[in-house]
Protein backbone atom coordinates (compact mmCIF):
# COMPACT_ATOMS: atom_id res chain seq x y z
CA UNK A 1 0.00 0.00 0.00
CA UNK A 2 1.40 3.39 -0.98
CA UNK A 3 2.09 6.02 1.64
CA UNK A 4 -0.41 8.88 1.65
CA UNK A 5 0.61 11.85 -0.48
CA UNK A 6 1.66 14.64 1.93
CA UNK A 7 0.22 17.32 -0.34
CA UNK A 8 -3.18 15.61 -0.41
CA UNK A 9 -2.99 15.14 3.36
CA UNK A 10 -2.39 18.89 3.79
CA UNK A 11 -5.34 19.72 1.50
CA UNK A 12 -7.68 17.30 3.29
CA UNK A 13 -6.60 18.71 6.67
CA UNK A 14 -7.20 22.26 5.45
CA UNK A 15 -10.68 21.32 4.20
CA UNK A 16 -11.53 19.69 7.55
CA UNK A 17 -10.28 22.66 9.59
CA UNK A 18 -12.20 25.25 7.60
CA UNK A 19 -15.37 23.14 7.57
CA UNK A 20 -15.07 22.77 11.36
CA UNK A 21 -14.89 26.56 11.74
CA UNK A 22 -17.86 27.04 9.41
CA UNK A 23 -19.87 24.48 11.37
CA UNK A 24 -18.89 26.08 14.69
CA UNK A 25 -20.35 29.36 13.49
CA UNK A 26 -23.44 27.73 11.88
CA UNK A 27 -22.40 28.54 8.31
CA UNK A 28 -21.58 25.07 6.92
CA UNK A 29 -25.16 23.96 6.32
CA UNK A 30 -25.64 25.48 2.87
CA UNK A 31 -24.39 23.40 -0.04
CA UNK A 32 -23.07 26.50 -1.78
CA UNK A 33 -20.85 27.27 1.24
CA UNK A 34 -19.37 23.78 1.09
CA UNK A 35 -18.81 24.39 -2.62
CA UNK A 36 -16.80 27.51 -1.73
CA UNK A 37 -14.54 25.34 0.42
CA UNK A 38 -14.14 22.80 -2.38
CA UNK A 39 -13.31 25.58 -4.85
CA UNK A 40 -10.67 26.96 -2.48
CA UNK A 41 -9.13 23.51 -2.00
CA UNK A 42 -9.06 22.92 -5.76
CA UNK A 43 -7.37 26.26 -6.32
CA UNK A 44 -4.80 25.60 -3.58
CA UNK A 45 -4.12 22.08 -4.92
CA UNK A 46 -2.56 23.64 -8.00
CA UNK A 47 -0.67 26.14 -5.83
CA UNK A 48 0.81 23.49 -3.52
CA UNK A 49 1.71 21.24 -6.45
CA UNK A 50 3.80 24.13 -7.79
CA UNK A 51 5.34 24.83 -4.38
CA UNK A 52 5.32 21.65 -2.23
CA UNK A 53 7.24 23.41 0.55
CA UNK A 54 4.11 25.51 1.06
CA UNK A 55 2.02 22.57 2.27
CA UNK A 56 2.21 23.87 5.86
CA UNK A 57 0.56 27.10 4.70
CA UNK A 58 -2.46 25.57 2.96
CA UNK A 59 -4.87 25.67 5.92
CA UNK A 60 -4.46 29.41 6.39
CA UNK A 61 -4.73 30.08 2.67
CA UNK A 62 -7.89 28.01 2.28
CA UNK A 63 -9.39 29.80 5.30
CA UNK A 64 -8.59 33.18 3.72
CA UNK A 65 -9.97 32.08 0.34
CA UNK A 66 -13.24 30.95 1.92
CA UNK A 67 -13.44 34.13 3.99
CA UNK A 68 -13.00 36.24 0.85
CA UNK A 69 -15.62 34.23 -1.06
CA UNK A 70 -18.10 34.52 1.82
CA UNK A 71 -17.55 38.28 2.01
CA UNK A 72 -18.51 38.63 -1.64
CA UNK A 73 -21.68 36.55 -1.25
CA UNK A 74 -22.83 36.71 2.37
CA UNK A 75 -20.86 39.24 4.38
CA UNK A 76 -18.13 39.15 6.98
CA UNK A 77 -17.10 35.82 8.49
CA UNK A 78 -16.17 34.87 11.14
CA UNK A 79 -17.36 37.80 13.21
CA UNK A 80 -15.21 38.83 16.15
CA UNK A 81 -16.60 37.42 19.41
CA UNK A 82 -14.66 39.77 21.73
CA UNK A 83 -15.39 43.29 20.44
CA UNK A 84 -18.87 44.35 21.45
CA UNK A 85 -18.43 48.07 20.72
CA UNK A 86 -18.61 49.61 17.24
CA UNK A 87 -19.30 47.90 13.95
CA UNK A 88 -19.06 44.12 13.77
CA UNK A 89 -15.87 43.03 12.09
CA UNK A 90 -14.38 39.79 10.87
CA UNK A 91 -11.44 37.99 12.38
CA UNK A 92 -8.26 37.76 10.32
CA UNK A 93 -5.97 34.83 9.62
CA UNK A 94 -2.42 35.27 10.89
CA UNK A 95 0.12 34.75 9.66
CA UNK A 96 -1.13 35.51 6.14
CA UNK A 97 1.42 33.06 4.75
CA UNK A 98 2.84 30.76 7.37
CA UNK A 99 2.38 27.61 9.38
CA UNK A 100 0.01 27.26 12.35
CA UNK A 101 -2.59 29.80 11.19
CA UNK A 102 -4.90 31.31 13.76
CA UNK A 103 -7.94 33.58 13.85
CA UNK A 104 -7.14 36.92 15.46
CA UNK A 105 -8.95 40.14 16.24
CA UNK A 106 -6.72 42.79 14.70
CA UNK A 107 -8.52 45.58 16.62
CA UNK A 108 -7.93 44.08 20.06
CA UNK A 109 -4.72 42.24 19.15
CA UNK A 110 -6.13 39.01 20.57
CA UNK A 111 -5.71 35.47 19.28
CA UNK A 112 -9.16 33.87 19.25
CA UNK A 113 -8.42 30.32 18.08
CA UNK A 114 -6.32 28.29 15.70
CA UNK A 115 -7.87 27.77 12.27
CA UNK A 116 -10.18 24.80 12.84
CA UNK A 117 -10.67 25.70 16.50
CA UNK A 118 -13.51 28.25 16.49
CA UNK A 119 -16.26 27.56 18.99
Amino acid sequence: MDAPNPLEQALHAARALVLADLAARDVAEAADVVSLVEDAVTHRRWWVEQWPEGAAYVAGLVAQDVQDALLERYGRWPLCPVCDQGDPHALEVEPELGPDPRWVCAKAGVVIAPVGGLR
